[in-house]
C-alpha cells in the first residue's frame, strides 16, 4: 500500500494553520498601507529586510501577512462551496441512481446541461447582478461543482441498488427514503469524501480565476487571485508581488491531488496498491 504522503500533508496542515491563526501569525495588517515602504523587495534581495521578510506591494502592504489572510479566504470559499455544491450533487446522484426511470432522466439531463454552460461567465454575471463578495463566489463555484458530484454518486447508487441488502431492505417493507438514508448515503460517503479532496485545488483555482477576472471578493480584502491581479503588472521590478501568491496557489493545490490520490486508494479496495 502507497505510504501516506507527507509532505502533502505537512504543507495542507501549514495552509490550514495559516487561516485558522491568521491574526496570531501575521506580522502587519493586511489591509493598511505604509507608501513610504511600497515594493520593498524580500529579505535574500538586495535592499530587503527582515521587517518584511516576502516584501511589500505597491501600496506598502507587507506581502507575508496579505498571503497568510488570503489562506483564510481561500480556504473559507472552498468549505462553503463543497458543502454547498458537493452536498446538492450528493442529494441528486442518489436520488437519481437510486429512484430511476423518468426522474433520473430529468435530472441527469439538468447535468448535461450544467456541464456545457460557461462556469465563468456565469460568475461574472453574478457580480454584476449580486455584487462581488463570498456569497457570490460560493453561488458560482457551487454551480461549477454539483453536476460532477451528482453523475458520480449516480453512478455508484446504481451499483448498490442491485445489491443483496437493498433487496433485503425492500422485503422487510423499508421506504425508499429510509433505504436512500440508512443504506445507500453510508456506502457512497467514502467516494464522496474522495471527490470532496480532488475538487478543493479545483475550487481554489475557481476562486483565484475569479478574483483575478475582479468577480471575487473585492478589494483590499487580499486574495490570492487578487494579489496575482495587483501585481501582474509589474512582474517586470517587483515580481515577487504575483509570483508568491502564485506558488502558494501551486503548492496547495498540488498537495490536495495528491492527498486526494492517496486517499481514493486507502478507501477503494480495488485501488489499494500492495
Amino acid at each position: 500500500m502507497r505510504r501516506a504522503p507527507w509532505i502533502p500533508i505537512c504543507l495542507i496542515s501549514i495552509m490550514v494553520c495559516m487561516a485558522l491563526f491568521a491574526p496570531l501569525l501575521a506580522p502587519y495588517s493586511p489591509i493598511d498601507q505604509a507608501l513610504r515602504e511600497k515594493l520593498i523587495p524580500p529579505f535574500w534581495m538586495e535592499g530587503g529586510g527582515m521587517s518584511h521578510i516576502l516584501g511589500t506591494d505597491a501600496f506598502g502592504r507587507d506581502v507575508l501577512s496579505r498571503l497568510i489572510y488570503g489562506a483564510r479566504v481561500s480556504l473559507l470559499v472552498a468549505l462553503l462551496a463543497l458543502i454547498a455544491g458537493g452536498g446538492v450533487g450528493l442529494v441528486i446522484g442518489i436520488v437519481a441512481g437510486y429512484i430511476g426511470g423518468a426522474l433520473d432522466n430529468l435530472l441527469m439531463r439538468l447535468v448535461d446541461a450544467a456541464f456545457t454552460f460557461p462556469a465563468i461567465l456565469f460568475a461574472l454575471l453574478l457580480a454584476v447582478t449580486m455584487g462581488q463578495g463570498i456569497g457570490t463566489l460560493v453561488i458560482a463555484i457551487s454551480l461549477l461543482l454539483w453536476a460532477s458530484f451528482a453523475r458520480v454518486i449516480r453512478g455508484e447508487v446504481l451499483t448498490l441498488r442491485q445489491r443483496d441488502f437493498v433487496a433485503l431492505a425492500k422485503v422487510r417493507g423499508c421506504s425508499s427514503l429510509r433505504i436512500m438514508l440508512t443504506h445507500i448515503l453510508p456506502n457512497v460517503l467514502n467516494t464522496f469524501l474522495v471527490l470532496v479532496t480532488l475538487n478543493i485545488g479545483v475550487v481554489i483555482i475557481a476562486e483565484a480565476s475569479l478574483s483575478f477576472l475582479g468577480a471575487g471578493i473585492p478589494p483590499p480584502t487580499p486574495t490570492w487571485g487578487l494579489m496575482i491581479s495587483e501585481g501582474r503588472g509589474r512582474i517586470a521590478d517587483a515580481w515577487w508581488v504575483a509570483l508568491i501568491p502564485g506558488i502558494a496557489i501551486t503548492l496547495l493545490v498540488l498537495s490536495v491531488n495528491l492527498f486526494g490520490d492517496w486517499l481514493r486508494d486507502r478507501l477503494d479496495p480495488q485501488l489499494r496498491q500492495l
